[in-house]
């Protein structure tokens, strides 16, 4: 069996370490041979937080997250740069990655991209830079209908902005469901990484 690469990008103020337990819960053999990676944001001031500093991958202006919501677009791409910079890392010691940003604006095919409780961080202007090879990377979408730090809105915009890149979406909304990570999401998303494993 093919070795593969899971990066677990963490939330606003969470830390890599913290995130670690969730490949406990990927119990299907076919995550035998995965390699997991829980990096940790850098600390940043962060605006919604009233300039505190924190783990921050990019600024966040204002809570609650609404699909129309101000973005940091200069810091997002830093960002991206640095979460390509680990993906290359990966890939050049024989390894396939799953990491929506920087899936985006990665010049070739990953093996996916989920998303669970996020948003576009960025405007339609970033659809120029998606290559063709970035297109054909698949992404699961999931969302709690009941989220209150990033509107389920901002959640559903995320499948038509992709669908205008030319990538293929699989949204799946959790009813009653808020701003975390719950039990379910991960048995879908091990079911989803799986089959393409």
């Amino acid at each position: 069996m093919a070795r593969s690469f899971v990066l677990w990008l963490h939330g606003l103020g969470d830390s890599g370490p913290a995130n670690e337990y969730i490949k406990t819960r990927f119990t299907s053999p076919k995550f035998k041979l995965t390699e997991w990676s829980f990096p940790s944001a850098p600390p940043n001031p962060v605006t919604c937080n009233c300039g505190a500093v924190m783990p921050s991958w990019f600024d966040i202006y204002k809570i609650p997250i609404t699909a129309n919501s101000r973005n940091d677009e200069n810091g997002v791409l830093q960002a991206v740069k640095n979460v390509h910079a680990m993906i290359d890392k990966e890939i050049a010691a024989g390894m396939c990655a799953l990491a929506l940003a920087s899936v985006l604006l990665y010049p070739k095919t990953l093996g996916g991209g989920a998303v669970l409780s996020g948003w576009v961080p960025f405007n339609s202007s970033v659809l120029d830079q998606v290559s063709a090879d970035a297109k054909r990377t698949p992404i699961w979408w999931a969302h709690g209908t009941v989220d209150i730090i990033v509107l389920f809105e901002a959640g559903q915009a995320g499948p038509p902005f992709l669908a205008k890149a030319g990538m293929s979406c699989e949204f799946k909304a959790y009813p009653g469901h808020g701003h975390y990570i719950s039990d379910e999401e991960l048995h879908n998303l091990e079911s989803w990484i799986g089959a393409r494993l």
